[in-house]
């Protein structure tokens, strides 16, 4: 759903202004460069890595730095404005709430497939050897092998009540500042109408503001991925292509999961054959496929449910509220990259880590509305892994790759908001 780059002056008012392209093929390039000039180097020309890397190094740092200092301000904006989006939904009538009711079932269902089913498949199928000790040796060294410690279950409570809310935000306490941000959005609903737009429009221009810096850091981010990918090329080789192709095929197989499951919710919640199901879809999933956007799925969509004999109203209310709200494979695959970055780091995430991180993948797909897949990867990952305790410097390397698992988040969102769709309309009065 990438938008061509327009004068954010020009943007709705009211609404968040145009988003810029991020240049996903272009990230991907430059992590391929960087990966073939580090390998090339390493094995050809090894006495010219020091300097090469004394200037490599400090770049990828400080583009890493820069796409993490957005991460805190943009979630608790976004999340603000998800909430309040939400609850305005909600209020738009019972299939409306029936649509929302669907939609977090779905999101706290792929949250707790995710949290059983990676950590089972990474045991199946464990990172390559040698791949995970390389690369932990040159991504965020410092952050490698940190520990999570078990808390008293009073502890954990008390810890997401924030004292000072600031000061919570400032220590990358992301569970806290989340639980706060969603009770005020919650409170401003309730205010009279004046009132809440004045902070509607506030939080939005918070939101506002970080998406275009975050626009900017990752134009830069050909040249940062290139840099951090040739300085882990070549002191860890061809290591890193291994762990990165495993990271792929893990995250797609947890996003696969959610992709399927839209089938038997369709035949069982939408009560409708499995065949013609299927056959109906295809023309979308199609599309979803080329152009990785479940937006410009949208006509398809309405399409496939026209042919299933889906009522109008119901798929013209249901699903515009699906592309702008729900993503079916969001907190699965989202929670699923924070738990491999887990693995691969090797911190050890206790039970409350890993519901905290459940918890978060749950609700921040709110968060992510309408937002570029390499923007929406940093701003719903990274508050899940520092929930976590998990690092959060390996997303500047993964968001490289997303365009390959993104194939299989485009593919389920479409298959799962006809699904949604279908089992509101099968409850209908």
């Amino acid at each position: 759903m990438n938008q061509a780059i327009t004068d954010p002056s020009s943007a709705p008012e009211g609404g968040l202004p145009p988003m810029a392209h991020v240049p996903a093929l272009w990230i991907f390039l430059g992590l391929v460069g960087g990966l073939a000039l580090g390998l090339a180097l390493a094995f050809a020309a090894p006495a010219a890595l020091p300097p090469i890397l004394a200037v490599a190094g400090p770049v990828g740092d400080l583009w890493l730095r820069a796409l993490r200092a957005t991460i805190m301000p943009l979630v608790v904006a976004l999340l603000f404005t998800g909430v309040v989006q939400t609850v305005a939904a909600a209020r738009a009538g019972a299939m409306a709430r029936r649509a929302l009711a669907w939609f977090m079932v779905v999101l706290v269902g792929g949250s707790a497939m995710a949290g059983l089913f990676t950590p089972t498949l990474l045991a199946l199928v464990p990172i390559p050897q040698g791949a995970g000790a390389a690369l932990r040796a040159n991504v965020g060294a410092a952050a490698a092998g940190t520990a999570t410690t078990m808390p008293a279950f009073g502890d954990f409570i008390t810890s997401m009540v924030p004292v000072n809310v600031f000061t919570s935000a400032a220590a990358d306490a992301v569970l806290p500042v989340i639980l706060f941000t969603g009770v005020f959005a919650m409170a401003a609903t309730r205010l009279r109408s004046a009132q809440r737009q004045s902070l509607t429009v506030f939080f939005e221009g918070i939101a506002g503001a970080m998406l275009v810096v975050i626009g900017w850091v990752l134009w830069c981010g050909p040249v940062g991925v290139f840099a951090l990918s040739l300085v882990v090329a070549a002191k860890s080789g061809t290591a890193a292509i291994g762990a990165l192709a495993h990271y792929v095929m893990i995250v797609a197989l947890t996003g696969t999961v959610v992709f399927l499951a839209a089938y038997p919710l369709a035949v069982l919640g939408g009560r409708l054959p499995l065949i013609r199901f299927a056959r109906a879809m295809l023309p979308a999933q199609a599309l979803a496929l080329s152009t990785q956007s479940s937006l410009a799925s949208l006509p398809a969509m309405l399409n496939a449910c026209r042919t299933l004999g889906l009522r109008d109203a119901t798929s013209e209310l249901v699903l515009p509220l699906a592309v702008a709200l729900f993503r079916g494979t969001g907190p699965a695959m989202n929670f699923a990259v924070a738990i491999y970055v887990a693995h691969w780091f090797g911190v050890p995430v206790d039970g409350w880590h890993m519901l905290a991180g459940f918890a978060v993948a749950s609700v921040m797909s709110f968060g992510a509305v309408s937002l570029p897949g390499t923007i929406s990867f940093v701003t719903s990952i990274g508050p899940i892994a520092l929930a976590m305790g998990v690092p959060v410097e390996p997303l500047a390397l993964l968001v490289a790759v997303e365009m390959l698992p993104d194939l299989m988040r485009t593919l389920g969102n479409v298959t799962m908001d006809v699904a949604v769709t279908a089992a509101v309309a099968a409850h209908e009065d």
